[in-house]
């Protein structure tokens, strides 16, 4: 059994997925988020070891809380996929235990475990770093394309994606950027939710205590209500938008239904 490394653990979590969760932070993350507050979940040293059986008891401690609220488990980190083997075995325990899963993710980690992966999770919060290659290299010091694998990926995918975009001021705070957000979640059948999370500097202790200054100095907060209102416009049209792609999904169903009972009998 390959042992996971973990930053830390959530119980009660109310932000990472749907209802009432557990959240295991992994440790190790490819990227170098500027927003990032939990910088010290970066490094793929540190953290301490958990095996998959242990995830499984701790989140059986709290299955009351999860069948109440239609809650599970969520793995972030960090990036849960630096962790591809133990992650795969976790998912797939609690999968047979009837758990609900999901991944906070951006998409970046090894090909070759992602479709194992997508099979026992059931709802995917797909970090959006940057709509542009600038933007994402300015923001995470890595290229947009590591997410490509990732992303193809989702056309097929059976669960339920969040699609979640940090706006920081400066940055990721224009329309443009908003504009390229919402056709990325149209491009994707399964994306139910956008979450827009305005950027803070609740972290900034961390990153004084490693020495590391604030990556994002004289960058002020993002003003919550204005990426409130922005969430609420995006998610209105992309209701609108699937509502129009059923409509027309049934259109197009009932004009085949006609043409087969105007078929003449052979």
């Amino acid at each position: 059994m390959k042992l996971g490394k973990i930053h830390s653990v959530e119980t009660l979590g109310l932000s990472d997925g749907p209802g009432i969760r557990t959240v295991f932070f992994l440790q190790g993350c490819p990227l170098q988020c500027k927003y990032c507050h939990n910088p010290d979940s970066q490094s793929g040293c540190g953290g301490n070891a958990i095996s998959a059986d242990e995830v499984l008891r701790i989140a059986r401690r709290y299955q009351p809380y999860y069948q109440k609220t239609g809650g599970g488990v969520t793995f972030s980190g960090g990036e849960p996929l630096m962790q591809s083997e133990f992650l795969l075995e976790a998912l797939t325990l609690l999968k047979q235990e009837g758990f609900h899963t999901a991944i906070d993710t951006c998409g970046f980690g090894p090909e070759s475990w992602m479709d194992s992966i997508l099979e026992v999770t059931d709802c995917l919060l797909m970090d959006i770093k940057a709509t542009d290659e600038a933007t994402h290299l300015e923001l995470t010091a890595r290229p947009m394309s590591g997410r490509d694998a990732f992303w193809k990926r989702l056309a097929n995918y059976q669960g339920t994606v969040w699609l979640r975009h940090v706006l920081v001021p400066e940055f990721t705070d224009h329309q443009e950027n908003l504009e390229k957000l919402y056709q990325l979640a149209c491009q994707i059948p399964s994306v139910e939710k956008i979450q827009l999370l305005p950027y803070h500097k609740k972290g900034i202790e961390k990153y004084k205590r490693m020495s590391l200054g604030d990556p994002l100095a004289g960058i002020p907060e993002m003003n919550p209500k204005q990426a409130e209102v922005w969430e609420t416009s995006l998610m209105q049209r992309l209701r609108a938008f699937r509502e129009k792609e059923r409509l027309l999904l049934c259109q197009k169903s009932q004009s085949v239904d006609a043409k087969y009972a105007r078929a003449p009998l052979a």
